[in-house]
């Protein structure tokens, strides 16, 4: 019988890898985890969680016109980058240490190292040479930002990385791409009173999302003065030396100056230099581990988490599968994630909330379907004369009334959207919906007054 260091060797300390190591743990599995850079991975180091700490403090000058309406002279106001930078990383570094401490509770024994793989049970620590014998591997690495090394002078672009620590804030700010990261991006300059441009190859932003909540958001940022750039790409950029701004010239020929060029093109999953190769892991074609619905790879001994199997790249995903391997391998509780119905959000501003399927997605899975939808001005918005507005939307199955997505977009649409998954994970229907007491005054009690569809 072969000889093994440990029962579980997990590569990564982020989200994923770390709830597998510690369940593990808990099941009595001798377990070790190797992470080269910060325990907490991209979700509480550069992510999540520092992205929600921008977005809060991007909404606070809106917070303060509004206060005006409400009786309150909120006086001169001033902001300083370098304090929010400071303050957030204090809270990242404050946080990491809860993620390592938490895991050598558990009694996983911790790594500051690179891990190679070098054969179906054995790893190699770059930064000792030792190899680790472990009965089964779990790679949880993640993805990374992607850039277009084709552009010339993709090299003065920046990515959602390097956006988080950046010494000066700047002016003038151009996003490269229409997804989640984009738009976030682009409300968290925005709000910070910045001048944003957003150049996207498609025809709208959020590709994916419904139709109603793209048009939500599109006509906001409009009014907000963000200014759109569809169906454009880049074609260059220049920059006359450092520290000078940057010369954007665009696929249509125009061209632009701006401080920032930020990358937001998507991500790519982690696997250079892991030696997946070697052992014959099957690949996707942009890299992503192929696993099976118990995230096992094609070698037997060798699982894999999160982002770096593109399934559903989210870390509340991540931890979730995670917790199933480790049942499943460990805990002789064997179950599976199911990818189906997930919550999300967009923190743009306004906000994005959504669960389910699209208007789009359920009249190609269901064929006929209800649409319930409102638009409407919040109550705060009455006294403070914003032009904010509340959308909300209900797609529900004809043949048996079960509600197939909720989508949301307004302040709180992220809270609202977690709850009301609930209701759609479990199968509830429009007559559930319909049935359930409104709370009054609220924005999230149009949810469960809706009664007319418009289609």
């Amino acid at each position: 019988m072969a000889s093994f260091d440990v029962d579980l060797f997990v590569i990564g300390g982020g989200s994923g890898g770390v709830r597998a190591a510690r369940i593990a743990s808990g099941h009595g599995a001798s377990v070790m985890l190797a992470e080269e850079y910060r325990y907490g991975g991209t979700c509480v180091i550069r992510g999540c969680v520092p992205k929600k700490l921008l977005v809060h403090a991007s909404r606070f000058p809106a917070q303060f016109s509004d206060a005006a309406g409400f009786g309150w002279s909120v006086g001169e106001t001033a902001f300083s980058w370098h304090t929010l930078i400071r303050d957030k990383d204090a809270e990242i570094s404050r946080l990491e240490g809860i993620y390592a401490k938490n895991l050598e509770s558990s009694g996983v024994k911790l790594v500051r190292s690179r891990a190679v793989i070098e054969d179906a049970n054995t790893v190699r620590l770059l930064a000792t040479g030792a190899r680790i014998r472990a009965r089964y591997i779990l790679i949880a690495t993640g993805g990374a930002p992607v850039i277009d090394t084709t552009l010339p002078g993709h090299e003065l672009a920046i990515t959602s990385n390097e956006a988080f620590n950046l010494p000066d804030f700047p002016r003038r700010v151009l996003v490269v791409g229409g997804g989640y990261i984009g738009v976030e991006f682009a409300g968290i300059f925005d709000g910070l009173e910045a001048d944003v441009s957003i150049a996207y190859r498609g025809k709208t932003l959020l590709r994916g999302f419904d139709a109603d909540v793209v048009s939500a958001l599109e006509d906001a940022y409009k009014a907000r003065g963000i200014t759109l750039k569809p169906n454009r790409t880049l074609s260059r950029l220049s920059r006359a030396d450092n520290g000078a701004p940057i010369d954007v010239t665009f696929s249509d020929g125009e061209t632009g100056t701006f401080d920032i060029v930020l990358s937001a093109i998507g991500r790519k999953p982690n696997v250079a230099g892991l030696g997946l190769e070697t052992v014959g892991v099957r690949q996707k074609a942009n890299g992503a581990i192929e696993v099976d619905g118990f995230s096992r790879s094609s070698v037997p001994s060798i699982y894999a988490v999160g982002d770096v199997t593109d399934r559903a790249n989210l870390t509340p995903v991540a931890i979730r599968e995670g917790h199933a391997f480790a049942d499943t391998v460990f805990g002789n509780k064997s179950w599976q994630v199911d990818h189906s119905v997930i919550p999300t959000a967009v923190f743009s501003t306004p906000e994005i909330g959504t669960v389910g399927l699209t208007e789009e997605q359920a009249r190609k899975a269901h064929g006929d379907v209800s649409i319930f939808r409102t638009s409407f001005r919040p109550l705060q918005a009455t006294l403070s004369g914003s032009n904010d507005r509340v959308l909300m939307k209900i797609v529900v199955d004809k043949s048996n009334d079960r509600v197939l997505g909720v989508h949301i977009v307004g302040e709180g649409a992220g809270e609202m959207a977690q709850l009301v998954g609930i209701a759609v994970t479990i199968g509830a229907t429009k007559a559930d919906f319909d049935r359930t007491i409104a709370l009054h005054p609220t924005s999230a009690e149009e949810l469960v007054t809706l009664r007319t569809p418009i289609a």
